[in-house]
C-alpha cells in the first residue's frame, strides 16, 4: 500500500496526508479529553455537609417554577436554602413564589422591578441572588431545570474539599420525540465531553448555569462579572473561564448529580440560543480558543479530505480504513459517555450530527458578525 501511495500524484498524496494527520489530531481529542468523563471516578470525597444556597433566576417562568421548585426544595440535604430572583416577570411568578414560601420554609425570593430607563442582563439577577445568599457554597440552576435525584445537593457537597472552590456538573435535556431533540441531546453531551474532559485534565474553560457551583468568596474575590458585565451572556462560561484554575476546580457527574431541562421544540428557538452562546466564545483565553478551534478544524479537514480522497484516489481501501478507524473509536467513546451520563437514543446519528454541527457553527458565527445586536438573556 505504501508503494501505491508513493506512485500517487502530489495532490493525491497531500489529500491522504491531511486525512491521516486530522485523524491523529481527532484521536488525541477523543482519547485524552473526550474519554475522560466516561472513565471518571471521584477520588476525593468530602464528608462535610456545608450549608448551601441554591440560586435560580427566573423571568416569566411561572409554570416551570411550579413544576421544578418543589423538587429542589425537597432535596435530602441537612442545611440549604433556595433563593429565586424574580427578574421583571410579567406573569404570576410573584404570586406563585409567595404561595410556595408558605409551604417551604427554606425558600425565599427577591424581585427586580422593571425599569424602562435601565436594561440589564441575567448577570444582575445572578449578582442579586448571590448577595442575598446566606451561605458561602452557591449552587446554580435554571427555572426550567430539575435535579433527577433528591440527592443532587449531597452529591455536589461531596466534591467540596478544602482546596476546591468550583464544582462543574452536567445538565442534560429531557428525551422527546423528533430529530431536533436528538440533535440537542447530542450537542449537549458533546459540549460536556469537551469541557468536562478538559476540566479533568486540569484546565476548565467553561461551566453551564443549569448545574454548577462555586463559593461566594470566589465571586467577590474575583470582582464578580466586572470584566464582562457589558456582555449579555457569560454569567456561567466566562466566569468559569476567568476564575477556574487547575487547583480550585473539580467536577461532579454522578448520575444523582445530573439535572434535566425541557428542550425547545422549534429549530428557530434553538438557533437563537446557539447564536447567544457563541457570542461569548471569542472572549475565552487563547489556549481555550485554540483547543476548540483545533478540534473543529481537524474535524472539518477530516471530512473534507475524506471526500476528496474518494474522488481523487483510485485505491479506496486506504480511505475507507481511515474513516472506519475514526468511526469506531468515536462511537465507542460516545457510547461510554452516554452510559455515564444516562443519555440514549442518538448513537447511530452521531456521525451525521458530527458533520452538521461545525458547518452550523460557522454559519451562526457569520450571522453574528453581520448582526451584532445583543439578545436578551431569556
Amino acid at each position: 500500500m505504501i508503494e501505491q501511495v508513493l506512485n500517487y500524484s502530489v495532490i493525491q498524496q497531500v489529500s491522504l496526508a491531511i486525512l491521516v494527520v486530522s485523524l491523529l489530531i481527532q484521536a488525541v481529542y477523543y482519547f485524552f479529553y473526550f474519554l475522560k468523563p466516561a472513565l471518571w471516578k471521584q477520588k476525593e470525597v468530602s464528608n462535610n455537609t456545608p450549608p448551601i444556597s441554591v440560586i435560580i433566576c427566573a423571568k416569566n417562568e411561572e409554570e416551570n417554577l411550579r413544576k421544578n421548585l418543589p423538587v429542589i426544595c425537597e432535596q435530602k440535604y441537612k442545611d440549604f436554602e433556595v433563593i429565586v430572583v424574580n427578574d421583571c416577570s410579567q406573569d404570576d411568578t410573584e404570586i406563585l413564589l409567595g404561595e410556595l414560601e408558605l409551604k417551604y420554609k427554606n425558600l425565599r425570593h427577591t424581585t427586580i422591578e422593571p425599569d424602562r430607563k435601565f436594561m440589564h442582563s441575567k448577570k444582575l439577577a445572578v449578582s442579586i441572588g448571590i448577595k442575598s445568599a446566606k451561605c458561602d457554597n452557591l449552587v446554580f440552576t435554571d427555572a426550567d431545570c430539575y435535579p433527577v435525584s433528591n440527592n443532587w445537593l449531597s452529591e455536589i457537597a461531596k466534591s467540596y474539599t478544602s482546596d476546591k472552590s468550583i464544582v462543574l456538573g452536567y445538565g442534560g435535556y429531557e428525551k422527546q420525540k423528533g430529530l431536533l431533540n436528538l440533535m440537542i441531546c447530542f450537542e449537549t453531551l458533546f459540549i460536556a465531553m469537551q469541557y468536562i474532559g478538559k476540566a479533568i485534565n486540569g484546565r476548565a474553560y467553561m461551566g453551564i448555569g443549569r448545574n454548577m457551583s462555586y463559593k461566594k468568596t470566589l465571586f467577590y474575590g474575583g470582582k464578580g462579572f466586572k470584566s464582562h458585565i457589558y456582555l449579555q451572556s457569560g454569567d456561567d462560561d466566562l466566569f468559569i473561564n476567568e476564575h477556574s484554575t487547575k487547583d480550585n476546580t473539580t467536577i461532579q457527574i454522578s448520575q444523582d448529580s445530573i439535572t434535566r431541562s425541557e428542550p425547545v421544540n422549534k429549530f428557530s428557538q434553538w438557533i437563537k440560543q446557539k447564536r447567544r452562546h457563541l457570542t461569548t466564545a471569542k472572549y475565552y483565553r487563547a489556549a481555550d480558543k485554540f483547543y476548540l478551534i483545533t478540534e473543529n478544524l481537524s474535524r472539518f479537514l477530516f471530512y473534507t479530505t475524506a471526500i476528496l480522497s474518494f474522488i481523487l484516489v483510485p485505491e479506496i481501501v486506504f480511505t475507507i480504513t481511515i474513516i472506519s478507524i475514526r468511526l469506531i473509536f468515536q462511537l465507542i467513546i460516545f457510547k461510554l459517555n452516554m452510559n455515564k451520563l444516562n443519555e440514549k437514543g442518538f448513537l447511530l446519528l452521531v456521525p451525521i450530527f458530527d458533520i452538521f454541527m461545525p458547518v452550523l457553527y460557522l454559519c451562526l458565527i457569520f450571522v453574528n458578525k453581520l448582526n451584532r445586536k445583543n439578545s436578551k438573556w431569556r
